[in-house]
């Protein structure tokens, strides 16, 4: 076996798409420390994926319950994250995350006085379990005698009361996202002092998701490239380091896994941790595929088609009441084994939406 695939078998352990699987949700974010969840819909496929028998509504319940939340950190996006993990990781990240949006608010004429008074307003309006979404809270903040110009104002606004732990998700209300006071959401959430906060999230970080680059780790953290470096002295003898192609990869010192069975396909959303805790993507997207991916447009850098580790294609959906189609546009042709693996992981899809799956090739 090359040094590629040895490293992408154990990414694809050590992420939890090959190997054992998860009972809770919880116990799934609580191993990838923060799950990228931007797009909320896919974002749940990528749980259930590393979950025995997981169904749509079960994650749905699951987050309306609070056992998972959703907030800005890190990068920043929006992630789910346990209430165990919110407080010490915004505290680690929030800093960077500030300086980052510095530039955008001064452009909108925010300053700290009105971020304080918009903060203020907002948790005196969520203050004993009320949960409200943000166009509910934009009259709110207005009262506090700020003009709210538009939405991009609105979304910062917002975001910065995520970012400062004033607010952070509360139950849907139907498809509609609320906000719940972060007090009262995570009540028991750790606070860790700024090192071992670092250590502990280099050290989950190259868990979970080794081997990687203090590169990757600066990327999909937010933190400097110091800051990894600086983790990585904190827990490096926790770990094994092994270099390929002149870069140091680090990961914990576990036997292997024991080879997956193959070809094994997955149906991911190009922000599934698989996909974004890397910065160099090499190990999983072959040198001739990259423009064929980008040439896709929006549709095909949405959801890829992964098979033993390497994207091959890029896949849509259209739900409808009854069945969900599933679009497929591969970049090579495939053999039987692999179309079989596909159309698998399409059925696994469908079993999470409780639907029948209608499949079809992209026309082009």
């Amino acid at each position: 076996m090359d040094m590629w695939s040895e490293l992408t078998r154990r990414r694809l352990y050590n992420l939890r798409l090959a190997g054992p699987r998860f009972e809770k949700v919880s116990e799934v974010v609580r191993w990838l420390v923060a799950v990228q969840s931007q797009d909320y819909y896919p974002a749940q496929w990528m749980l259930a994926i590393r979950m025995h028998g997981a169904r749509e509504a079960d994650i749905e319940r699951v987050y309306n319950d609070g056992e998972i939340l959703r907030t800005h950190v890190m990068r920043p996006t929006w992630h789910f994250v346990t209430p165990d993990d919110i407080r010490w990781l915004l505290e680690l990240t929030a800093p960077r995350v500030i300086m980052r949006e510095e530039p955008y608010l001064r452009r909108l004429g925010v300053d700290g006085a009105v971020i304080k008074r918009s903060n203020d307003a907002i948790a005196r309006a969520l203050e004993g379990g009320n949960h409200l979404t943000r166009q509910e809270l934009k009259p709110i903040i207005e009262s506090a005698g700020i003009a709210v110009k538009d939405n991009q104002m609105l979304s910062h606004l917002m975001m910065r009361a995520e970012v400062d732990r004033v607010v952070c998700s509360g139950p849907r209300r139907g498809k509609q996202f609320t906000y719940a006071l972060f007090d009262e959401r995570a009540p028991n959430s750790r606070s860790l002092p700024p090192d071992e906060a670092l250590a502990e999230l280099t050290r989950r970080y190259f868990t979970s998701r080794g081997p990687a680059t203090e590169y990757d780790f600066s990327n999909w953290s937010g933190l400097t490239v110091t800051d990894a470096r600086r983790g990585l002295e904190m827990v490096g003898s926790e770990l094994v380091c092994e270099e390929i192609d002149g870069r140091k990869y680090w990961y914990v010192p576990a036997d292997a896994p024991a080879p997956a069975d193959s070809p094994r396909a997955f149906l991911l959303s190009v922000f599934d941790e698989y996909v974004c805790s890397y910065k160099d993507r090499r190990a999983m997207l072959a040198e001739e595929h990259v423009d064929k991916l980008l040439d896709r447009g929006n549709a095909a850098l949405a959801a890829v088609i992964v098979i033993d580790g390497q994207i091959v294609g890029a896949w849509k959906r259209k739900l409808n009441r009854r069945s969900v189609t599933l679009s497929f546009d591969f970049f090579q042709p495939l053999t039987d084994a692999e179309r079989q693996a596909v159309e698998a992981e399409a059925a696994a899809y469908g079993e999470f939406l409780g639907l029948p799956v209608e499949m079809e090739l992209m026309p082009g």
